[in-house]
Order: C-alpha cells, then sequence, then structure tokens
C-alpha cells in the first residue's frame, strides 16, 4: 500500500502542470541526541512518510551521541527544510553550526520541530525563538509565557511563576483545529483522534510571530494546549507539532499527515499534499503500522 500511495502522489505531482514535473524539495533530518530511546526508528519513520509523497528527497544528519560534537557542521544552505529529532538533555552544536542555522532560518530556510525537538537548548536564544514553546531544561516563566486556549478559544499569555514543560499518561485524544484556512490544516475535521502519545503542556517560550493551528484539552490542566503551530522568524517559516513521542503515536494517519503537509508548508509557505481517505475522524484513531 505504501508504494502504491508513492506512486500516486508522484503521480499527481507530474501531472499537476502538464508537461512539467515538479522538482522534489531537499530536506534534512538532524539527531543524535535524545531521551527518546526509539529516536533512530523515529527519525527512519519521519525519512519514509516524507519521501512516500514523492515530494520530497531526505537526507539524514547525526551527531554523536553524547556532548558537543565538533564536527556537526551540516550544510543547511543545501535544504529547502530541515527537521529536528533531537531531545531533552542534548549538548549544545557548535557556536559556528548555531550561528549558520540562525542565518539559514532567518534567510528564508524551512525548519520543523517535532515532539522532544522542542525540549532542547534551553539556553540558545535563537532557537527558543524559532520553535515559540518548549519545556523542561529548566524553562520557566524566565523562558516566556505559557500559552493556551481558555474555554472561549482565546489565546492566554500567562506569565506567572511556573515551569515549562509537563505531560500526564500517554492516552488517545482529540485534536482541534482552531484554524481551517491555514494551508497545513485547510480540509482537516474539526476534530479528529489521535493515537496514543504524550499531550505536552505548560509550554512556555518567547511565543512571538506565532500562530496556533490546532490544540488537544490536557487531562492534567483542563485546558487547550497548542498542538499544532507555526512561527515566523525572519524570513523563514516554522513548523512545530508536541505530538510524536513515540512509534505507535507516529503511525497516526493525523501525524503521518500533519508531518508531511507541515513540512511542505515549511518548505515552500504552500501545501499540494492531500488529506488521506484514511484521516482520522473526531470518533477513532487510524493508524498505518510502520514495517521497520
Amino acid at each position: 500500500m505504501a508504494v502504491i500511495r508513492s506512486l500516486l502522489a508522484l503521480l499527481c505531482l507530474l501531472t499537476a502542470v502538464p508537461g512539467v514535473a515538479a522538482e522534489p524539495l531537499k530536506a534534512l533530518i538532524v539527531d543524535g541526541q535524545n531521551n527518546h530511546k526509539v529516536w533512530p526508528e523515529t527519525t527512519k519513520m519521519m525519512k519514509s512518510y516524507l519521501e512516500e509523497t514523492g515530494r520530497f528527497t531526505v537526507d539524514i544528519a547525526t551527531a554523536a551521541p553524547q556532548g558537543t560534537d565538533p564536527n556537526f557542521h551540516p550544510q543547511f544552505s543545501k535544504y529547502d527544510v530541515v527537521i529536528s529529532n533531537f531531545g531533552h538533555g542534548a549538548a549544545a552544536w557548535p557556536e559556528a553550526t548555531q550561528k549558520a542555522f540562525e542565518d539559514y532560518v532567518a534567510g528564508g530556510g524551512g525548519f520543523v520541530c517535532v515532539h522532544a525537538a522542542d525540549n532542547s537548548f534551553p539556553e540558545w536564544q535563537a532557537y527558543n525563538e524559532m520553535i515559540g514553546l518548549g519545556g523542561w531544561g529548566g524553562r520557566s516563566e524566565k523562558s516566556g509565557p505559557y500559552v493556551y486556549l481558555n474555554d472561549k478559544g482565546e489565546i492566554v499569555r500567562d506569565t506567572s511563576p511556573g515551569k515549562g514543560g509537563n505531560h500526564g499518561a500517554q492516552w488517545e485524544f482529540p485534536v482541534v483545529v482552531r484554524d481551517r484556512e491555514h494551508p497545513i490544516t485547510k480540509g482537516m475535521p474539526v476534530e479528529w483522534m489521535h493515537a496514543k502519545d504524550e499531550l505536552y503542556d505548560q509550554l512556555r517560550g518567547p511565543s512571538q510571530n506565532m500562530q496556533i493551528l490546532a490544540t488537544a484539552e490536557s487531562a492534567v490542566t483542563h485546558r487547550h494546549e497548542p498542538m499544532i503551530f507555526t512561527v515566523s522568524y525572519g524570513k523563514g517559516r516554522v513548523f512545530h507539532t508536541p505530538m510524536g513521542h513515540a512509534e505507535y503515536s507516529m503511525e497516526c494517519v493525523g501525524f503521518i499527515t500533519t508531518l508531511q503537509r507541515g513540512t511542505e508548508w515549511a518548505a515552500t509557505g504552500k501545501v499540494t499534499i492531500p488529506i488521506p481517505k484514511d484521516f482520522p475522524t473526531a470518533d477513532s484513531v487510524s493508524s498505518r503500522p510502520h514495517a521497520p
């Protein structure tokens, strides 16, 4: 089925403009240090999800497993979009690599922050501005406000003292689309069930130039926490989802579709990848078992 989906997606791209084949977008996944031990598998999953659309070619750059890797210098400028699968406790990148990444995104490069990547690099101010919100690593009210939606659907920026980052037990939870016109979420059901995952709450950060596209109600805070959002950083586009804890979380068709469309948007500002027929509904989760 994955092969058939890939061929159909490629056919759509080739026939979108008569006689013109769409140039594949170049994506880079960066990883190597993540408190989630499943990260080598989830990197493979994200690579395959992007490639099966026919829209992307995907490379991987992996840092040394511990400490700052002096040889970690990906050539960001070669890519249309960079996806981070780093996590909590990741050592800082070399200063030259940090500067190159800041210049890349500010200059118009796309960036995708997935799950624990928003735990990374609490001391790196530019990174925190890129991701908008983050958690753990000592983040607190000093990192920025706690952002959530109240019962009226209004954005609250809570600057009171408190930690940044928390989650309860993993569970299947409904995702509520708040912006139905954004290219990433356009066409999605207003509400859909996400597979078993950690629902991050109490994320804090600069949250500047941030647009919340979808939320989920935390069983801990009983507030709607951002689950799909974007951030503008200079000329660059950032797509951020706190979903995607484990392989079973990433097998959710809602996650797969969101990753594919969010990555395409970060790279181009547009979305051509369709909502699949097996997308989850308000009543049921939809998952695709991923072969190792």
